[in-house]
């Protein structure tokens, strides 16, 4: 049995994060919590959430693993006002630092979605990076009709308004057309994910406006960038797929996990976007032997 339960997990995002770190003028600090034991392991984030997203999974690597989970820039528990840098560029920049302030001389890096695609720029050729985990990230490759459509509308006048919402709106939020296809199953939407991700968005004008400017900011040249960057990355990666991502396809992903010298691919059934929060014991066994190594 783990020494932490999944509400003890849950409730970690519920109070202040252990420490902030500084990234510098006008970028923000980043969140962190801490909790585990064993090798360090960062965990990042994608878009439009924040750390809280691994609740999940902390119960089943806590014995194993010190996990220090972070909420960018503009994100979660982030501190950042009008004036500070929110974007993918600064996520990127925002990784590399928090490494270097938390003293991880060897560490393995999580990301999940966009925090994947933030994890490979960021760590890539870094000396503390002993291995990955890609949780239904970006891909290398022609882009997927669904992720071009989706990312097409990140720079409509009036999407972060609209989007935030839209977020409070169960039945809205369930369509395919919006987040729908990001689980397999729609309830997923509702509880915890809500409270931590979609109410915020709801209910914060900064949140929300802060969610908009980091979407704005996404530049798909990051992720034609990729493959070159897959080439560099030397050290033990494990990819895990939900099959019924409609987002990120588990074909591109089957095909994606050639680009590197020493990957493994795992794939979650049942599962979507979201497989973590869908299938977190399948997820966390697949990451584990990667992560302890």
């Amino acid at each position: 049995m783990s020494t932490l339960t999944p509400t003890a997990a849950s409730d970690l995002f519920r109070h202040e994060p252990h420490q902030f770190v500084d990234m510098g003028p006008g970028r923000g600090s980043v969140a962190v919590r801490t909790i585990g034991t064993g090798p360090d392991v960062l965990f990042v984030h994608g878009w439009p959430v924040h750390g809280a997203t691994f609740r999940k999974l902390l119960p089943h690597l806590v014995d194993h693993l010190t996990c220090h989970v972070i909420d960018l820039p503009g994100a979660g528990s982030s501190r950042y006002d009008s004036t500070t840098q929110v974007s993918i560029a600064n996520h990127i920049h925002s990784v590399k630092r928090c490494v270097e302030l938390l003293g991880l001389d060897s560490v393995a890096v999580v990301g999940h979605d966009s925090g994947g695609m933030i994890a490979r720029h960021a760590m890539v050729g870094h000396d503390a990076l002993r291995s990955m985990g890609l949780i239904d990230t970006e891909q290398s490759g022609p882009m997927a009709p669904r992720f071009r459509s989706f990312i097409a509308v990140r720079r409509l006048p009036g999407f972060a308004p609209v989007f935030g919402w839209i977020a409070g709106k169960p039945r809205l939020r369930r369509t395919k057309f919006v987040l729908g296809d990001a689980f397999a199953n729609r309830s997923m939407l509702d509880g915890e994910f809500d409270e931590f991700f979609l109410r915020p968005l709801h209910t914060s004008k900064t949140a929300r406006s802060a969610a908009g400017r980091i979407f704005a900011s996404f530049d798909l040249d990051h992720v034609r960038q990729l493959e070159a960057i897959h080439g560099r990355i030397d050290v033990p990666v494990q990819l895990v797929w939900g099959v019924e991502d409609k987002f990120l396809p588990i074909a591109n992903a089957r095909r994606m996990v050639r680009d590197f010298a020493n990957a493994e691919l795992t794939e979650i059934a049942h599962a979507g976007l979201f497989s973590h929060e869908e299938r977190p014991v399948e997820v966390a066994a697949a990451l584990l032997p990667k992560l302890t190594a």
